[in-house]
C-alpha cells in the first residue's frame, strides 16, 4: 500500500457514491414533475425507475469479472463518462423513451461505481472491511437526503425538474478530479485474483446463491420503498421528500457508527435484526397518517440502514475467494431483484386505485388507501427475509469464514 493515498483514494470513492444517490433522491423527486410534464402515468413512471436501475446489474456484470484485469481506476473511468452522459441527455429528453434510455447511462455509472470501489475499499482495509463498507455505504443514503433536500429547494424556488438533475454533475466531477493521478490498490492477498477463481467459488458455495436471493429482498425492501414515497406518502399529511430526507439521513449515521453493532451482534445477527424491524415499520407506514408517518419512517430508517453494506461485508468476510466478482454481482442482483419490482409496486399502485375507487373512493382519501395498501404488499418482503436470515444466521453459527 505504498505510495497509496488511501484516505484520498476513500473520499473519492464516497463522492462517486454521492452521485449514484443523487440519482435515487432527485428522480423520487421529480415524479410528479414528470407526471404533469410529460404526462406519464404510473405504469410509465414505473418503467423509468425500473431502467434508473437496469444498468446498475448490466454494469456490475460487465465490471465485476473485469476488475482483475482493469482495476479499479478504468472502470471509475467508465463510470465517469456514463454519469456524465446520462446526466445530460436526461436533462435534454423530451419524452418518456427519450427519458428511458439516458436513465440507463445513469444506472449503468452506478453499477460501474460498486464494481469498481467496494473491492478497492475491501483491498485497502483488510482488517476492518466491515466497517469501513459501512462508513463507504453512509453516503448512498446520505447523497438521497442531500439529493432529496436540495430537490425541495429547487422546486421551491420553482425550478424545474431538468434543474434539479444538473445538481448531480456537482458530486461526479469532484470525484472525477480527486482520483486524477491517484495510485490504486491492488487485491488482497486472501482473495483468489484470477477471474475463474472466483467464478469457481462462486459455482462451488450455496450459500452465495442464497445470499443474491436475500439480496433481491433486502435491495427492494429498501430502495423499492423509497423510490415510491413521493407517489405513496403524497397524501398522508406528511411530506414525502422529508420523509425521505429523514429516513435517508438516519441511515446515514446509522452506517458511519456501525462498528460496535457489527462487533457486537455480528454480521448475520445485524441482518436478522434488520429484517424484524423493517417489517414492522413498513406495517406501521401502512396504517399511520400525519406526523404518525414521521415515527414510522424513523423505524424503518432503523431497519433498513445496514441491509446493503453487511450483505456485501458478509461476502467479503465469509466468502473471499469470491473476490470482487462476488461483491459486484451481489450488488448487481440487489439491483437486478429492485428493477423487477418497480413495475410491479406500480401496478400494485394502479391495482389497489381501481379496486378501491369501485368501492366509492375518490380524491385524496382514494390515493392514501391506495399508496397504503400498497405498503402492505411491500411489507411481506421483509417478513420472507426474517426466516432467511435465520437460517443463514444458524449456517454462519457452524461455518468460519472460507
Amino acid at each position: 500500500m505504498e505510495n497509496i493515498n488511501k484516505g484520498r483514494l476513500f473520499v473519492a470513492s464516497c463522492f462517486a457514491l454521492l452521485t449514484t444517490a443523487f440519482a435515487f433522491g432527485i428522480r423520487a423527486g421529480i415524479m410528479n414533475d414528470l407526471v404533469s410534464d410529460m404526462s406519464l402515468d404510473d405504469s410509465q413512471l414505473g418503467w423509468i425507475n425500473f431502467m434508473g436501475i437496469f444498468g446498475f446489474p448490466i454494469a456490475t456484470l460487465v465490471g465485476g469479472p473485469l476488475y482483475n484485469s482493469l482495476g479499479p481506476r478504468k472502470i471509475g473511468n467508465i463510470a465517469f463518462v456514463c454519469h456524465i452522459l446520462g446526466i445530460t441527455f436526461s436533462i435534454l429528453s423530451n419524452s418518456f423513451y427519450t427519458l428511458f434510455f439516458s436513465t440507463f447511462f445513469i444506472s449503468f455509472g452506478n453499477g460501474m461505481v460498486e464494481a469498481a470501489y467496494n473491492p478497492m475499499i475491501a483491498a485497502m482495509y483488510t482488517e476492518k472491511r466491515a466497517v469501513m463498507l459501512n462508513r463507504f455505504h453512509v453516503w448512498f443514503p446520505g447523497g438521497i437526503a442531500i439529493g432529496s433536500v436540495l430537490a425541495l429547494l429547487v422546486a421551491n424556488m420553482g425550478g424545474g425538474w431538468q434543474m434539479k438533475l444538473t445538481i448531480m454533475y456537482v458530486p461526479a466531477l469532484i470525484y472525477f478530479f480527486l482520483f486524477l493521478g491517484q495510485k490504486f490498490p491492488e487485491p488482497p492477498k486472501e482473495t483468489t485474483v484470477t477471474t475463474s477463481g472466483n467464478i469457481k467459488a462462486i459455482f462451488s458455495s450455496p450459500i452465495y446463491w442464497f445470499m443474491l436471493i436475500c439480496m433481491a429482498l433486502t435491495a427492494t425492501t429498501e430502495l423499492g420503498t423509497q423510490s415510491w414515497v413521493e407517489r405513496i406518502l403524497a397524501n398522508s399529511g406528511a411530506q414525502p421528500l422529508l420523509v425521505l430526507a429523514l429516513v435517508t439521513g438516519l441511515m446515514a449515521l446509522g452506517r458511519l457508527f456501525a462498528g460496535p453493532l457489527i462487533h457486537r451482534l455480528n454480521i448475520t445477527g445485524v441482518l436478522l435484526g434488520s429484517a424484524i424491524i423493517s417489517a414492522i415499520a413498513i406495517f406501521l407506514m401502512s396504517i399511520a397518517t400525519g406526523a404518525m408517518v414521521y415515527v414510522a419512517a424513523i423505524l424503518f430508517a432503523i431497519g433498513v440502514c445496514y441491509f446493503w453494506p453487511n450483505m456485501i461485508s458478509f461476502v467479503a468476510e465469509y466468502l473471499p475467494k469470491t473476490g470482487a466478482l462476488g461483491m459486484s454481482l451481489i450488488g448487481g442482483v440487489g439491483m437486478l431483484g429492485l428493477s423487477i419490482f418497480q413495475p410491479i409496486i406500480g401496478g400494485w399502485i394502479e391495482g389497489h386505485r381501481k379496486s378501491l375507487s369501485e368501492e366509492g373512493l375518490t380524491g385524496e382519501s382514494l390515493e392514501l388507501a391506495a399508496g397504503q395498501a400498497t405498503l402492505l404488499n411491500i411489507a411481506i418482503i421483509p417478513t420472507i427475509l426474517i426466516v432467511a436470515f435465520l437460517i443463514v444466521f444458524f449456517w454462519q453459527k457452524k461455518h468460519k469464514p472460507d
